[in-house]
């Protein structure tokens, strides 16, 4: 789950551009991938809704029905969930809601899409799991994730994954969307300064196999 500044990773002032993941073109052809592996995999999108965690993943869930739209005859629901006080470390630090939980159908015996933008240790979607159970008792419950990063913390997988990106703990994917940045649509990573010498290949390597923190 994203939030303003770098996000799922250590936040740090003196954060550094590493690489681009995605542009503008590579996000549209995610999202329309991630939109057709939805409706072929429910046999349809009849009964299907998509309830992005704020803040990207909201947006994301938008792109996805908007895209559901242009190749299948449904007109798919679209919610919105704030698990801010559904997260296991609220009692470790302050939190403020960040938007209202909108959800406009029954879920009832419906297939709940969950949406966001990245996934990371799965706490925020354990969150969002407590979260969706106040809203009645969905038929399934399944996760599309814009981009999965690793260093799961919790039994959790996504069914929709954008890009598998390897990470080092110690860096920032960074996403952002026009709707909710005001800026061009990109995922970066960011992080500490390369160690002189060091290759593409090994912060890749070192992402497989280094430790958890949690998000």
């Amino acid at each position: 789950m994203s939030a303003p500044g770098p996000v799922d990773g250590p936040a740090s002032d003196d954060a550094v551009f590493h690489t681009r993941v995605f542009d503008a073109d590579d996000l549209r052809r995610a999202h329309t991938r991630i939109a057709h592996e939805i409706v072929e995999r429910n046999h349809g999108a009849d009964n299907v809704v998509l309830v992005g965690l704020y803040t990207r993943g909201v947006a994301i869930a938008r792109r996805l029905a908007a895209s559901i739209c242009t190749f299948e005859d449904a007109d798919v629901p679209v919610g919105a969930l704030d698990v801010s006080f559904y997260r296991d470390d609220i009692a470790l630090r302050s939190v403020q809601p960040v938007g209202p939980t909108e959800v406009p159908v029954d879920v009832a015996d419906r297939t709940v899409v969950l949406v966001d933008d990245v996934l990371f240790t799965g706490r925020t979607v354990r969150a969002a799991l407590d979260a969706l159970t106040e809203l009645g008792r969905p038929r399934a419950v399944q996760l599309a994730v814009l981009i999965d990063r690793g260093h799961r913390e919790l039994p959790v997988r996504a069914d929709y994954v954008g890009k598998n990106l390897p990470t080092r703990t110690a860096e920032d994917v960074r996403v952002r969307l026009h709707e909710t940045d005001d800026s061009d649509d990109v995922v970066e990573i960011w992080g500490p300064v390369e160690e002189p010498g060091r290759s593409a290949g090994d912060r890749s390597s070192e992402g497989r196999s280094s430790g958890s923190r949690p998000s």
